[in-house]
């Protein structure tokens, strides 16, 4: 079981970073191809700003008007860009545009002092070259990226950690969640094997007591033994359960009025001796049978009578059981006049380590819960209730 538990978790923890890592790839591919897009969009201004400087260029009559390029395609770009003539050197302050500099250095400072810059253009987009009939250089164009292509490289990178700490942090809470969880459930588990033995333990106690007061009386002394027989196979039934979580239960068809009214019959003898006076009462159909374990079966039950008896504050107090036939399904319902569940508690009452009792540990209805539906493919639920005036659970159960 553990093995499997391990595995499953190893699988789960692959499926997420397989998950991951094909999301940031995708992030990746998209943010690049859209950068790419840009770059190119950029390179064409470049090359019609380059094409209509080698067109004024070649130009015979100086007296076009270039009004219209200038304003349209020079002035908005937003690019870091440096003309230079062949040799790289810069010839005019007008050249430069969307680079920051100090408007005091000389031409020749300026080409010393933007070389590394312009060796950096040239390693991301080649420059682009005007030409006099197409063989002597007049300028080569160098740029660079605008700040939008800059911003979008950066993005993913960005978009990723924030992703990976966002997991990191839904790790570290699911973890402590988890933790806690585990914790309640191992604390749970130790209080309801003590709680589960207490019963039974309490009553053979009690029947010793009789044992020595009335060893004279033969009848009364095998109706005493017959009871402690009864005690003893309870604890039996406990070491079942128990070695049975996590296992697989044999599941055979059961009679369910006879399952649940041995139970009763078990708690009627042991209530007087607690003090309680609680009416346990059962009705319904008493010949359906349901596909169930009697052992898991019974512990739910039990279960249910004991978080009734803890609810239950009134001085005469009931607990009914009520078995119905549905089409597919043994309908089973608990009602019983304890002080009730609030609306928005009702979801919580399964839940591992929730309880409203001072020294509760919130178990004994998760089990039952993971009794029901997982070993038995049933649901179990709160039908409905009333603070003050008790509450009712619902069982369905698979028929025979």
């Amino acid at each position: 079981m553990k093995m499997s538990t391990g595995a499953t978790s190893l699988r789960l923890k692959i499926s997420l970073l397989v998950i991951a890592l094909v999301l940031a790839g995708a992030t990746l591919y998209y943010t690049q191809n859209l950068i790419t897009k840009l770059q190119g969009k950029e390179r064409q201004i470049v090359q019609l700003y380059a094409k209509s400087l080698e067109y004024i260029g070649n130009t015979i009559s100086q007296d076009s008007d270039i009004t219209f390029l200038f304003d349209n395609v020079i002035k908005p770009i937003d690019f870091p860009l440096i003309m230079t003539d062949a040799n790289d050197e810069v010839k005019s302050k007008d050249d430069i545009k969307n680079v920051k500099y100090d408007s005091t250095l000389s031409l020749n400072e300026l080409t010393k002092v933007f070389a590394d810059e312009i060796n950096e253009m040239d390693k991301i987009h080649p420059p682009i070259q005007v030409t006099y009939a197409d063989t002597i250089v007049l300028t080569k164009i160098h740029y660079g990226d605008s700040d939008l292509i800059n911003q979008l490289k950066f993005y993913p990178i960005l978009q990723i950690i924030i992703a990976a700490l966002f997991i990191l942090l839904g790790y570290i809470g699911f973890s402590n969640i988890k933790s806690n969880e585990q914790s309640n459930i191992w604390v749970g588990m130790a209080k309801e094997t003590a709680h589960q033995f207490g019963t039974p333990i309490s009553s053979l106690m009690g029947w010793l007591e009789m044992l020595k007061i009335n060893y004279k009386d033969k009848d009364k002394v095998l109706d005493i033994a017959d009871e402690i027989d009864n005690d003893v196979e309870k604890l039996r039934k406990i070491t079942y359960r128990f070695s049975k979580i996590g296992a697989t239960p044999e599941i055979q068809p059961k009679v369910v009025y006879s399952e649940i009214f041995n139970v009763l019959s078990y708690f009627e003898r042991r209530l007087p001796q607690s003090g309680r006076n609680v009416e346990l009462k059962i009705s319904g159909n008493e010949n359906i049978k349901a596909k169930i374990n009697t052992e898991l079966f019974e512990w739910v039950i039990e279960n249910l009578i004991k978080n009734a008896l803890d609810a239950i504050e009134n001085k005469k107090g009931r607990i009914f059981f009520t078995i119905k036939d549905s089409r597919k399904f043994v309908d089973i319902e608990i009602s019983d006049n304890g002080k009730g569940i609030d609306l928005k508690r009702r979801k919580d009452v399964f839940r591992p380590g929730y309880s409203t009792k001072r020294r509760g540990w919130g178990l004994g209805l998760s089990l039952s819960k993971r009794i029901i539906e997982d070993y038995h493919g049933g649901k179990i639920s709160v039908k409905t209730s009333i603070p003050g005036e008790g509450t009712t659970f619902k069982i369905l159960l698979n028929k025979a």
